[in-house]
């Protein structure tokens, strides 16, 4: 019997066109304990991502329910990477400059972790909310004078928000859009929330970047859809929002900064925004054959990997690793990385260390350790920190220490 194939998130076509399938794998942000660990119990669901034909929205199937991937013990605090904090920083002031925010004003941000991003707000006397589902990072946030809503954003949430007064001048939701099962819902919320002129500002992966570069480790089950600006629009315009202009930024491998409002807001629309749908085009971002080829081109960077393990331990050399990312363990997990290959994993959130990464299980040790292990090469698993955590490392020079990357090929690099 034939299989029914699932069906869009947001348009509801039968989803028939494979753009990666990664297999069965653990999730990505799921740290073991050593008791979870000597349990043999841990989970893997399929990541299997499709295309629709109709609206284009890249997507994972929905394996895994959100609640089970965004808990309690949650384990990424964004504060702990310092360029991250600085980023957030610098669009504090931009926003409040650009668009005269003061103390009359209200910044609401969505999925606001440990309030990495409106502590910045606070600091200039702007008021704020944010809206976190995981307890932990909401109560970290709270404790550093950053009131938080702990809930699921979407449109019930945007309107008991609102009911109350809660309506924003600014609206900021980054890296978060693609982490939400039912985005149609999701986008709803902030329409509720946002004040007629106000400002929503969503920053994503660019999909573009995905592709050219190979970035499969950025697939995980927290990602539910994969991003394109043709995609985004359909499902703003579909809740009665539009983007009016978009700014390329460099984090995650190459993102976008996409400005949002009202249908009817009077916010005209940028050259750069007209530009961006320009090179989409151009890139067949509207045809669905264009999203073909990309699964071999993986599996290429796969076999380098493989490939460079085997030469360095036929050399004896030892590999260690940098950053208990949640990209890192797709990596390692569809390359079949074991402690075999590498030795540990160091990483500075305390929340990570003491634990072992899913799938492969490395220890996961304290960046103070590298100096103990004296590895030989250290691989760097969030790339996107690369030149952050070759500055913090590059004291493994001392011994004769490599760093090494291996996206979109396995390279020494320093």
């Amino acid at each position: 019997m034939t299989e029914t194939p699932p069906l869009c998130r947001f348009c509801r076509t039968p989803l028939t066109h494979t753009f990666l399938d990664l297999g069965r794998q653990p999730l990505a942000n799921s740290y073991l304990t050593a008791e979870q660990l000597a349990a043999g119990t841990e989970q893997a669901y399929p990541l299997h991502v499709r295309v629709c034909h109709n609206c284009f929205l890249v997507q994972a199937d929905d394996a895994v329910p959100a609640d089970a991937i965004f808990d309690a013990d949650y384990a990424y605090f964004s504060s702990y990477s310092t360029s991250w904090v600085e980023h957030a920083k610098r669009y504090a002031a931009a926003m409040t400059e650009r668009f005269g925010l003061g103390p009359e004003s209200l910044v609401v941000e969505v999925a606001s972790n440990d309030g990495y991003l409106l502590k910045h707000f606070v600091e200039m006397d702007i008021p704020v909310l944010g809206v976190e589902p995981t307890a932990n990072t909401a109560q970290a946030a709270i404790a550093a004078g950053v009131p938080t809503e702990i809930a699921f954003f979407g449109e019930l949430t945007g309107q008991i928000l609102a009911a109350r007064g809660d309506k924003a001048d600014l609206m900021a939701a980054n890296n978060v859009l693609a982490h939400v099962p039912d985005i149609g819902d999701f986008v709803a919320g902030f329409r509720e929330v946002l004040k007629d002129e106000g400002v929503l500002t969503f920053e994503f992966p660019h999909l573009l970047n995905l592709i050219q570069k190979v970035q499969f480790d950025t697939i995980y089950h927290e990602h539910f859809s994969y991003l394109s600006l043709l995609a985004v629009e359909q499902v703003l315009r579909a809740n009665g929002l539009r983007p009016f202009d978009v700014e390329r930024l460099a984090t995650h491998g190459g993102s976008l900064r996409l400005f949002c409002c009202h249908m009817g807001s009077g916010h005209e629309e940028a050259d750069a925004l007209v530009a961006l749908r320009e090179e989409e085009h151009a890139a067949g971002f509207d045809r669905i054959e264009s999203y073909a080829g990309f699964a071999p081109r993986v599996e290429a960077v796969r076999a380098s990997f493989r490939a460079f393990l085997a030469a360095e331990k036929a050399a004896g050399r030892r590999i260690a690793a940098y950053g208990a990312a949640a990209k890192g363990n797709t990596f390692l997990n569809y390359c079949g990385t074991t402690t075999e290959d590498i030795v540990a994993v160091f990483d500075a959130s305390l929340a990570k260390q003491g634990r072992f990464l899913p799938g492969s299980h490395l220890p996961i040790l304290s960046p103070a350790a590298v100096r103990d292990l004296r590895p030989d090469d250290l691989l760097i698993l969030p790339w996107n920190l690369k030149d952050e955590i070759m500055g913090q490392m590059a004291f493994i020079a001392d011994w004769g220490g490599r760093f090494v990357t291996a996206s979109p090929e396995t390279k020494v690099v320093g």
